[in-house]
């Protein structure tokens, strides 16, 4: 492992101004989107609309660090010919892969999951450092309800978080270590901070028991926040706040970045929450966004399956990703948004 080029790598990705493109959808979840757009999930429609986003040239130079795809989207080639890779390379993003296999029911613990993916993994990244990935992400998912987490999801969770970033690292690939906790409950903000801080904790002790050098990874976590169904929404300030002194309590300052899923959030609220954390500013770490649906949303409808929207979508994407760097900067303002309206 050679830790220099993992850590120039690790800081790339979270360059100011600039963030990570989540282009990972699996086939289920991307049919999901299309059908909202009704738009058939062909392997060719999938590969025009991806296209569309790496040839934005625009968002993919001045705002794209990086693009996380899936194991379909890295073997696909352009309508041209063009690896697609080659498209996110020559735009100077760093191309990314999604390797995790999804989940499975986790025994003795009902409505709870674990991701898999361990078994053949060391020879896939070989093949997918071969075809240009230079950082991959493994997503673990800690849902919150009565009686859930268990330490034993948590446990099991950051176990297989830190074994799939000790092998990312002896491939000479960077990891994205993403430790889910999701938002759809109705739990109050101070619930998912208590569990977000246990998760994030035993996910840094499993990555030191795995000697995963910590400057060459970056954390994907989710923000302090309310869950969707909590009758009361934390205010943007707050979850600002209590998502930076959570981050404090449990991130070591070895770490490069942070870059933040979007976890269901609308595309200004991830965008407004992003930016108050610049705004206080005084961080061991870079923050940025590290978002799928909160930078794909606006292109997907503006674009809806037809050639003729390419620009239109091109624009929104490039207007998404513009508001997002400069939030990673602690630069944005909401007047902006309705500017570009």
């Amino acid at each position: 492992m050679n830790l220099s080029d993992l850590n120039k790598i690790a800081l790339a990705m979270v360059t100011p101004g600039k963030g990570i493109l989540a282009a990972d959808e699996s086939s289920g979840t991307i049919k999901k989107r299309f059908d909202a757009i009704k738009v058939d999930s062909t392997e060719d429609n999938r590969r025009d609309y991806r296209e569309m986003l790496f040839r934005s040239q625009e968002a993919m130079s001045k705002y794209i660090s990086g693009v996380i795809l899936y194991d379909e989207t890295i073997w696909q080639n352009a309508k041209d010919g063009t690896p697609l890779v080659k498209l996110i390379e020559q735009a100077g993003a760093i191309p990314g892969i999604k390797v995790d296999e999804g989940t499975q029911a986790l025994p003795n613990c009902p409505g709870e999951l674990v991701t898999v993916g361990l078994d053949k993994l060391a020879e896939r990244l070989k093949k997918y450092y071969e075809r240009g990935a230079r950082f991959a992400k493994w997503r673990a998912v800690i849902d919150i309800g009565p009686r859930i987490p268990t330490q034993t999801a948590i446990r099991a969770n950051a176990h297989a978080l830190a074994r799939y970033a000790a092998l990312c690292q002896a491939a000479q690939i960077v990891p994205i270590v993403e430790p889910e906790v999701l938002m759809d409950g109705d739990h109050d903000i101070d619930r998912c901070y208590e569990v977000t801080q246990r998760v994030l904790n035993r996910t840094f002790q499993e990555l030191r028991v795995q000697r995963v050098a910590l400057e060459g990874m970056i954390l994907k976590p989710n923000m302090a926040i309310s869950g969707k169904k909590c009758p009361k929404q934390a205010p943007v300030q707050e979850v600002a706040e209590k998502t930076i002194r959570l981050l404090k309590s449990c991130v070591p300052a070895a770490v490069p970045g942070i870059a933040f899923l979007s976890g269901g959030q609308s595309d200004e609220e991830a965008t407004a929450h992003l930016d108050a954390m610049n705004k206080i500013g005084n961080l061991p770490w870079r923050l940025t966004f590290s978002y799928g649906r909160a930078l794909q949303a606006a292109p997907q409808k503006a674009w809806s399956g037809k050639p003729d929207n390419v620009p239109a979508g091109q624009r929104a994407f490039s207007h998404r990703a513009r508001m997002n760097g400069l939030a990673s900067t602690g630069n944005w303002e909401a007047g902006l948004e309705k500017q570009a309206a």
